[in-house]
């Protein structure tokens, strides 16, 4: 897929790329730091359908939104062939007793024999994180393991 980049003088860098519908999706990039999420008409590239302004807290929430899919697909597509392995992102809530503690006190291979093989957070992705990785509320962990040992880890993460 190309993305195509577009200096805006006095403004910033445009970048965008053309859906099957033929509209276009893209990020303004502004010169200050500011990020706009933007739709373009699929007659007129040049007009926009719709423009919604964005802090980088929330482009990195939207980005772990849509990249987690994409992480977890993968994941599902490499098990496969692997009867009985499976892949699930879990959250870690605000209510999550593991909100603020590591991985290595969830205990989640030992109890479950599931692994966590990748933590989003705010649109960027931590793979294979160690023992001492602190979770954070809004956390998704991408698990790999048995169904009984991904729905034990899910009730770990919720009631400990």
């Amino acid at each position: 897929m190309n993305v195509d980049v577009t200096p805006l003088p006095g403004i910033g860098v445009r970048k965008d790329f053309a859906l099957g519908t033929g509209e276009r999706v893209g990020v303004v990039t502004h010169r200050d730091g500011r990020l706009d999420l933007i739709v373009s008409r699929a007659d007129d590239p040049d007009t926009c359908a719709a423009q919604v302004a964005m802090s980088n807290e929330e482009a990195a929430v939207l980005g772990s939104l849509l990249g987690a899919p994409q992480l977890v697909a993968q994941l599902q597509a490499e098990h496969r062939d692997v009867p009985g392995i499976s892949t699930r992102q879990l959250p870690i809530v605000a209510a999550s007793p593991y909100d603020g503690r590591t991985l290595g006190a969830t205990g989640m291979r030992t109890r479950t024999k599931a692994s966590i093989v990748a933590v989003m957070r705010a649109g960027q992705v931590h793979p294979s994180p160690g023992p001492d990785f602190v979770f954070t509320a809004g956390d998704l962990l991408v698990v790999v393991g048995t169904g009984e040992g991904l729905d034990a880890g899910a009730r770990i993460l919720t009631h400990g």
